[in-house]
């Protein structure tokens, strides 16, 4: 697509086969490139920029700048095509970005200035203002066309200027009133001092006018004199000059006869020196004409290979665009196909997850329904057994067979042993009936320590161990005692 610029506007192009960016005024736009059109005409921005003094007293500064790109400068263009193009002139950004280094520029100027350098160097203060600027602005590519800073102004609560006003005009009237004092004073004083000049002047003139009426005649005799004596030196003078005049006259025709001959030598030489000048000119007239028809033969072969080169380019971009969709495509194609077989994997997993959903779901009806069964069973059971839950629990127990199977395990934990059975008598002291409470008590207490031979003597031969010496010693059948 080719496109043109309008007279305030260029084109920036980028993309394929552009390093950088590409600023025209009109030029082709190739697949693969993108053109934007930003305008370079200048815009006014109006700021009342804040600053203080060198005294710590705060004004403000209305100002206008007149901005816009260095159209004459292609470095300064590609500044402003990559840094401020992309945003609108009246934007907000570019508005605060250059409100931001004229506030900075002013303030720091301003700083290092009093409020009178100020006023009074107005002029100076805006060409501060404007080269700081400027050098800010030319990393942008940007140009102060035109810059109007404006009277200085009062802040609110700081009012510097009208307090200077009224001092300027009370000096005002207070040196009018000394004026005034001063031009009465001199008025009175004047026209007495010119009366007594007036009179001194008078005597004077006489006494020098009698003067002069002498010296008058001796430098009436004195002239006489000299000019006589003039008159002769004169004469003498200019018959040494007729004799002069002569001398020179001869010289001068001696001198033109000369001239006159070299002049005919020169004239001679200046008609061969011309015509080997304008030989010259013509000789390079015609190696110019020699050199513009080669220029031009090789500019149109330059331009046919441009050309070629660019429709051999476009034609090699076209196939790499067309074998790049093509593989596009292709991969598309891939892509869709792994899809559908991801899609129809996970439906064969959803119909077998949902089948074993289903047979577990049966199952657990199955269970669910066994149980509610059961639950029927035993109620029906409990019922017919006149609610009597022990009764129950002993029917389940006979019935799935609790009972034999705890006989068989007691009979398998008993199985393989071999019991010894002691039997041990207290003898028959003191019958039934026999003694009062005291003796009954006695008779239990001794009944307790009879138990305990026996008892030690069936733990020694069930598991070998002794009793502690402090509760005493066992005698064996044949009246020894056991050792500890």
């Amino acid at each position: 697509m080719y496109r043109v610029a309008s007279a305030s506007e260029y084109l920036v192009i980028t993309g394929v086969g552009i390093p950088d960016v590409k600023i025209a005024k009109k030029g082709w736009v190739l697949p693969g490139q993108s053109c934007a059109v930003f305008d370079v005409s200048p815009v006014n921005y109006m700021f009342e920029v804040q600053a203080m003094s060198a005294e710590k007293l705060p004004f403000i500064l209305p100002a206008v700048f007149t901005i816009g790109p260095k159209v004459d400068d292609d470095e300064s263009l590609h500044k402003y095509a990559k840094l401020i193009s992309p945003h609108d002139k009246l934007s907000n950004h570019v508005k605060e970005l250059v409100q931001g280094i004229i506030e900075g520029e002013t303030r720091v100027l301003a700083a290092s200035m009093t409020m009178e350098e100020i006023f009074r160097g107005a002029k100076e203060f805006k060409g501060e203002v404007f080269e700081k600027v400027q050098l800010e602005l030319n990393q942008f590519g940007l140009l102060i066309y035109n810059a109007n800073v404006k009277q200085l102004v009062d802040v609110p609560g700081h009012e510097y200027f009208s307090y200077l006003g009224q001092k300027t005009q009370m000096e005002a009237a207070n040196q009018a009133k000394i004026d005034v004092s001063e031009a009465r004073m001199k008025g009175e004083i004047g026209s007495k001092s010119r009366e007594g000049q007036t009179l001194q002047n008078a005597a004077k003139i006489d006494a020098e006018t009698k003067i002069i009426a002498t010296q008058r005649q001796g430098e009436g005799k004195k002239e006489e004199i000299r000019v006589r004596t003039q008159v002769k030196v004169y004469e003498n003078e200019r018959e040494a000059e007729v004799a002069e005049a002569n001398a020179e006259l001869v010289k001068k025709k001696a001198g033109w006869t000369k001239e006159a001959e070299v002049a005919q030598v020169e004239a001679a030489k200046s008609v061969a020196l011309r015509e080997a000048e304008l030989q010259g000119q013509v000789e390079r007239m015609n190696a110019l004409t020699r050199t513009e028809k080669l220029k031009a033969e090789f500019l149109s072969k330059a331009s046919v290979e441009y050309e070629t080169k660019v429709q051999e380019a476009n034609w090699e971009l076209y196939r790499k665009q067309k074998a790049a969709e093509a593989v596009l495509y292709e991969k598309e194609k891939e892509a869709e196909a792994q899809k559908a077989i991801a899609e129809a994997s996970f439906y064969s997993r959803q119909q077998l997850a949902d089948a074993e959903f289903y047979a577990k779901k049966r199952e657990a009806e199955a269970l669910v329904a066994l149980a509610q069964a059961q639950g029927t069973y035993l109620r029906t059971l409990l019922e017919a057994l006149g609610g009597s839950y022990a009764a129950l629990r002993d029917y389940m127990m006979i019935n799935n067979g609790v009972f034999q199977q705890m006989a068989k395990v007691n009979a398998d934990a008993i199985k393989g042993l071999r019991p010894k059975i002691s039997i041990w008598t207290s003898g028959g002291e003191g019958g039934e009936g026999s003694g009062s409470g005291t003796g009954n008590a006695m008779k239990d207490v001794a009944g307790v320590y009879r138990m305990l031979p026996p008892l030690f003597k069936t733990v020694e031969e069930q598991t070998g161990m002794l009793p502690p010496a402090w509760m005493g010693s066992l005698t064996d059948s044949s009246g020894q005692t056991n050792p500890k």
